[in-house]
């Protein structure tokens, strides 16, 4: 080879549509509601963070082909919030023959960067940027409103997930894989149509495996106070045994995998392990490090002073 300059796939810049304005959890409005996000001090509602994970499988399919979808991993740090108008482009460094792991990352039209990222084929993914982020954690210290979680801690209860193309996801998600589907920024017919899907069978977005694994979140009963307000800022979906199939049953189990905490934030990463009908053979994973706004919880001051 001549030169070993780095070679990156580009995607066209794509405006994605904000989903969750009347998305509800804890009783209340989320940050993806307008005027709740101004009150928390942010311009507008932001666009959930894994919708971006739509731009990456047509360069990722590129990168690995058909593989990418039975056995691919993007894990991410969330960077900048984006609302519903702006638009966004993905980002694929190509990686030398035969490796498993390259850089990815999103920006926003202007340059702002919106995600960093690392791609990978399994099962030898190597260290995904969040098992590094997990590893450089410092002990949180004195937690108010996560202060009944523990590294370790199992959901309440095993929980039994489907998605159907026309089921509505509920409080959390309150739209269909159909609905979906209308906007999806990068769409395909292995998402609807069988005939058209390797596998004989329509598969569940990327983005969407997001909302299968987190749309019954509420079954695991952790036990973080509120109400309060928070948001995705690391992320990480791994296929195992993939693709996921839409109509498909799959049962879940979660546990809190770390603690953390910033100036303006708790957080606490789940890891939530999806497995087929039977329970037994694991087929995806979902990381995801849930940051709660500290002021949004209106009894922080007098419980840390407490």
């Amino acid at each position: 080879m001549s030169f070993d300059t780095p070679l990156v796939l580009t995607g066209p810049l794509r405006a994605p549509r904000q989903m969750l304005a009347d998305q509800e959890y804890g009783g209340h409005s989320s940050i993806h509601d307008d005027a709740m996000a101004e009150k928390l001090g942010f311009r507008a509602g932001p666009i959930e963070g894994p919708t971006h994970f739509s731009l990456f499988p047509p360069l990722l399919q590129q990168v690995w082909g058909q593989a990418w979808f039975e056995r691919g991993c993007i894990s991410s740090h969330y960077l900048n919030m984006v609302v519903e108008g702006e638009e966004v482009r993905a980002f694929v460094e190509v990686p030398n023959p035969g490796a498993t792991s390259t850089r990815i990352w999103a920006e926003k039209a202007d340059g702002t960067p919106v995600l960093e990222a690392s791609a990978s084929l399994g099962p030898d993914h190597g260290q995904t940027l969040l098992e590094g982020r997990m590893a450089a954690l410092r002990p949180p210290g004195r937690l108010v409103i996560l202060e009944d979680l523990h590294v370790g801690l199992k959901g309440a209860a095993e929980e039994r997930v489907r998605m159907d193309p026309d089921q509505h996801m509920g409080a959390l998600y309150p739209f269909s894989l159909n609905d979906k589907l209308k906007v999806i920024t990068e769409t395909s017919p292995w998402y609807s149509d069988a005939a058209a899907s390797p596998w004989g069978r329509p598969i569940i977005p990327f983005e969407m495996i997001s909302v299968l694994a987190e749309y019954s979140s509420h079954s695991a009963r952790f036990p973080v106070k509120g109400p309060a307000v928070g948001l995705f800022a690391d992320q990480e979906i791994r296929l195992i045994k993939g693709p996921l199939f839409v109509g498909e049953d799959y049962v879940i189990r979660r546990e809190i995998a770390a603690l953390a905490q910033s100036k303006r934030t708790e957080s606490y990463w789940v890891r939530t392990r999806i497995y087929d009908s039977t329970g037994t053979e694991q087929v995806a994973e979902m990381l995801l490090n849930h940051a709660t706004l500290k002021h949004s919880y209106a009894d922080y001051p007098p419980e840390l002073l407490a």
